[in-house]
């Protein structure tokens, strides 16, 4: 346990004045408090507040939050500066040190919906052309990499000022960050609310964390603050931040970092376009440490990095899918197609098969599709529960809300996240016939299982290889109609989506990789981290 340093003066703390920063402010006061040190706030307007009139990026050089506060820290006539992190420059003004860093919140971004502007089969659910509401060329690109249909206009002001604009309808959609909503208790239930984790919309460098700034003379104030600093936050931001200096980005820049600590080892989720409209590269990148970390993430990024000429993947894709448009702009050819058919295995429901039950499982779109070709009269309470974000579209498509999406391609830990919500219900999980069923073995005794198989696979006779630099595998059953008659060359790179579909390429001894998420965001983050 760290030695508590006591201060002998009243601290005074500088804060902007809107309601997140003075909550942000009244944190650190109240921490302090509880280590015996006493503190008062002093307000401070920075140009960030002053000038609403212009987006982010209009406003010159950068700091647009924070100059001011640290133009006092300098002069004395505060002792500390309490900073959301993400607006503070990648360098400390000379003289200048950040103290400690608080624990992280959720940085999730939130996408809040006027429910007269919601369409459940759109993605993110913001009927067609919605006007979606933001100052983040960030979220912008990532917006329109999804949804290219939506007219972003600009929004400034504070939080509550913001979710006030959508409240006077003068836009059909906002997004804001999840951290400031859940600080400021801010009531949303009369909107349609959609989260978006930092897999599926990277959030900005820091976002979600507080910096407490001091000068770096103030030794014992520094020493002090200790009790407050989360050393282990501390370093997964400093590789965000490090990301962003390498950029030479501010707040304009459309690039989105979160790093994170799992399994012993760090995970890195990286989102950059080169203006706002543009279609963003996305990368996921794994690491046993943060040395050197930083600077690899942004090799990939180099103007003259070489992309492959070609991809192969085993679906076949529309003009508009995410994971066509993401190779096209690096001028790479998709041959998508698929090398097995399904059929259907049965043509008849008996209503009596759902009077129990509670939950409705997918782990592909074929299930959902061959599911609702049956016509199945539902009752009104089920639930449903996807695999991952293919899964879930295919639900929007039939005008369904999904109430559990899997995250990332790991079934075992789909199946550890769902257990608790299935625990003591009836699930049912429609299905191919001989599926793994990897997602019930993960459930507890309690709960109720019905597998229902809806459709069969064929495998395609003597499929044609491929000459492209990498192939994409969707499914075991893609694996093993491709590889019945043909090897793969030396320099071709493999991409599994999935732990079954690798579970294939392990028994026929392929080497692979495996994208974070097995939908088509995550197989573009995975065939941007190849190597050639």
């Amino acid at each position: 346990m760290q030695d508590i340093i006591k201060v002998d003066r009243k601290l005074i703390i500088g804060t902007r004045g809107s309601d997140l920063a003075l909550w942000q402010a009244n944190f650190v006061k109240d921490s302090l408090a509880a280590i015996n040190i006493e503190a008062e706030l002093k307000i401070i307007k920075t140009q960030g507040d002053r000038i609403l009139h212009l987006s982010l990026d209009k406003l010159e050089g950068k700091g647009f939050f924070t100059k001011e506060l640290e133009e006092e820290l300098i002069a004395g006539t505060i002792d500390l500066a309490v900073h959301s992190h993400k607006d503070l420059p990648t360098e400390n003004p000379p003289g200048l040190i950040i103290a400690a860093v608080s624990e992280r919140e959720d940085p999730s971004e939130l996408l809040l919906i006027l429910k007269d502007c919601v369409d459940v089969h759109q993605k993110l659910s913001v009927k067609y052309g919605g006007i979606v509401g933001t100052s983040s060329n960030r979220r912008k690109a990532q917006l329109l990499a999804y949804r290219p249909d939506l007219d972003i206009k600009d929004l400034r002001g504070n939080v509550p000022t913001r979710v006030n604009k959508l409240r006077d309808e003068n836009y059909d959609a906002i997004m804001v960050a999840k951290a400031g909503v859940y600080r400021l208790g801010l009531d949303l239930s009369d909107f349609h609310v959609e989260e978006l984790s930092p897999g599926e919309l990277v959030p900005a460098p820091a976002q979600g964390a507080l910096a407490i700034q001091i000068r770096a003379d103030d030794k014992e104030l520094f020493t002090a603050l200790q009790p407050l600093n989360h050393p282990g936050v501390a370093e997964e931001l400093a590789v965000e931040r490090k990301v962003l200096k390498l950029f030479g980005g501010g707040c304009h820049l459309p690039l989105g970092c979160y790093c994170r600590r799992e399994d012993g080892g760090y995970q890195v989720f990286t989102s950059k376009a080169d203006e706002g409209d543009d279609f963003p590269d996305r990368l996921f990148i794994e690491a046993g440490s943060t040395e050197g970390l930083a600077e690899k993430i942004v090799a990939y990024f180099a103007t003259d990095r070489v992309f492959p000429k070609k991809i192969f993947i085993s679906r076949d894709l529309s003009e508009q899918s995410y994971f066509r448009r993401a190779m096209e702009k690096h001028n790479i050819e998709v041959e998508g197609r698929s090398l097995i058919r399904t059929v259907p295995v049965i043509n008849k429901l008996d209503s009596f098969i759902f009077r129990n039950v509670d939950w409705i499982f997918f782990s592909s779109k074929n299930a959902v599709e061959y599911f609702f070709q049956l016509e199945p009269l539902l009752p009104k309470k089920v639930k449903f529960g996807t695999m991952g974000s293919g899964s879930e579209d295919a639900l929007r498509r039939r005008g369904y809300f999904v109430d559990f999406t899997g995250e990332g391609i790991d079934t075992v830990d789909v199946a550890a996240a769902f257990a608790p919500l299935a625990n003591g219900k009836t699930v049912m999980f429609p299905s191919a016939e001989n599926s793994m069923r990897s997602i019930q073995q993960g459930l507890s005794p309690e709960t109720s299982v019905i597998n229902l198989s809806v459709y069969e696979t064929i495998l395609e006779e003597d499929p044609e290889p491929s000459g492209a630099e990498i192939l994409v595998f969707t499914s075991p059953s893609n694996v093993e109609a491709y590889f019945a008659n043909n090897l793969i060359h030396p320099d071709q790179k493999v991409i599994a989506i999935g732990k079954s579909t690798g579970k294939k390429l392990d028994e026929i001894q392929v080497r692979y990789t495996l994208p974070y998420s097995p939908d088509e965001t995550g197989l573009a983050e995975a065939v941007f981290g190849v190597e050639l």
